[in-house]
């Protein structure tokens, strides 16, 4: 395997990241080391297990490294989870799975349990460069992944928690903000689909609700259509809808945060607003 993708929350600026790339060529001299992110907020599993499941499937064929690993030296395990394309090596923590589902399921798993294909530890809290990244150099070498440890079955895996949306029977959809990303646009964990089931089109007016605030709004192909400080939704390079105001922070415009709950009430018949203004309306609290 020519490439190991590497994913963490050590910093990117951290002595931890260059470590771990050294150990990985080490064992694999001739491997091409792809830096997906190491700026993933400390501790933050679901954030990590977000950001690789929306890069994975642009990622080359070969080994998948990902740490962000709060439960580092207790009695969680390390593993490495084969795919069509090649291993994903990480915490079994919820990290991999959303990935793992992506990329059609694991063929098999195993955790990182065989000594030889590790470095010597002198303490429990550095399972990334003595653990999971020898696992990925090795892998990268040429070793065999059921040379690394025992098998185990992949249905017994820590599963992502990942938050679905809720879809009512008065048509609205209760979402959430799963990421807002550094223009801060605050990305939805709501399909497109779920609109256009609704007879709502490109252009059409919906409603918001926002905690005990409400906000009309429009879904629009790009960001430039909104007006000026218009809250709207665009279907983001994901193919999820997300909110954003142009050229603004639709996060610090509508108070957002990741795991903000956002109710969408679809409004099909279009509606106009002042030219450069969004008025909030006063919806009240919903029980």
């Amino acid at each position: 395997m020519e490439f190991v993708s590497f994913l963490s929350d050590y910093g990117t600026r951290d002595e931890f990241v260059g470590v771990c790339k050294a150990v990985m060529l080490e064992l694999a001299p001739q491997l091409t080391i792809v830096d997906v992110t190491h700026e993933v907020a400390p501790f933050d599993v679901r954030a990590g297990a977000l950001t690789l499941v929306r890069a994975i499937q642009y990622l080359p064929s070969g080994v998948v490294l990902a740490i962000v690993d709060p439960g580092v030296g207790t009695d969680r395990r390390a593993i490495a989870v084969e795919v069509e394309n090649g291993v994903l090596v990480g915490p079994d923590n919820g990290l991999l799975a959303p990935s793992v589902a992506m990329l059609g399921g694991a063929q098999r798993a195993f955790a990182l349990t065989n000594a030889e294909y590790q470095l010597q530890a002198p303490g429990g809290t550095f399972a990334g460069r003595d653990v999971m990244a020898p696992a990925a150099g090795h892998l990268a070498a040429g070793v065999e992944l059921s040379e690394l440890g025992e098998e185990i079955d992949p249905a017994l895996l820590v599963p992502g928690l990942l938050p679905l949306p809720n879809e009512r029977d008065d048509g609205s959809i209760d979402g959430e903000v799963l990421w807002i990303d550094r223009f801060g646009n605050a990305q939805l964990n709501v399909d497109p689909d779920m609109l256009t089931a609704r007879q709502v089109g490109m252009g059409d007016g919906v409603e918001l609700r926002i905690g005990s605030e409400g906000r009309r709004t429009r879904w629009v192909p790009t960001y430039a259509e909104g007006r000026p400080s218009e809250l709207v939704l665009v279907t983001d390079s994901y193919g999820l809808l997300s909110l954003a105001v142009d050229r603004q922070s639709a996060a610090d415009v509508a108070q957002l945060r990741v795991g903000s709950h956002i109710t969408i009430v679809p409004a099909p018949s279009a509606f106009s607003a002042p030219e450069g203004i969004d008025t909030p309306i006063q919806m009240g609290r919903r029980s």
